[in-house]
């Protein structure tokens, strides 16, 4: 659905590298957007919008993606703007953890639900660089550039945060198995 919308954006433009650079970024990263966008949002249809305006704002910008190689961290940074634009002057909605439930399916959904609802009950300082992380697979130092946050303060929110999910009884295996890429 997603792609379809995007294509036609991009159909509308006509431009063929532009294009096939373009259409090369969206299938190798709309899902790993949307599953980071649903974390932010919690809801699928707005994780979808979200997703969407992202991909029209990486359109109209992307002769500033110099290098394909930092696609993903500059499309997670484009992602990230975007939510704060949609939550100017508005108030936030809590989504109850068990309305996730239809997102993540493994073999051990006990420990998938726990893990989630673990790191959904972390102060947001931690859970965001946690959840870049564990679930969208970046190191710290990317952490750091897509957050505009200075290293060591990243690596001491992860570490901080990883010490407050030990400390309710996780460990380290469920963060390396809990969600699947």
């Amino acid at each position: 659905m997603i792609t379809n919308i995007i294509k036609s954006t991009v159909d509308k433009f006509g431009h063929r590298s532009k294009k096939k650079r373009y259409e090369k970024l969206v299938a190798q990263y709309s899902q790993d957007l949307y599953r980071y966008a649903y974390w932010l949002c919690r809801h699928p249809h707005d994780a979808e919008d979200l997703v969407q305006e992202t991909f029209l704002r990486a359109w109209r910008f992307l002769d500033n993606l110099k290098e394909d190689t930092v696609a993903k961290p500059w499309l997670i940074t484009i992602l990230r703007r975007e939510n704060a634009r949609r939550f100017r002057g508005q108030t936030v909605e809590h989504v109850n953890i068990d309305d996730c439930d239809y997102l993540y399916h493994d073999d051990r959904p006990d420990l998938n639900a726990t893990l989630r609802s673990k790191i959904i009950a972390l102060p947001e300082i931690y859970r965001e660089p946690l959840l870049l992380q564990i679930v969208m697979g970046f190191t710290a130092d990317e952490i750091s550039k897509i957050t505009a946050v200075n290293l060591n303060t990243v690596l001491t929110r992860l570490s901080r945060g990883k010490k407050q999910l030990f400390e309710n009884g996780t460990e380290m295996s469920d963060l390396r198995t809990g969600y699947g890429a």
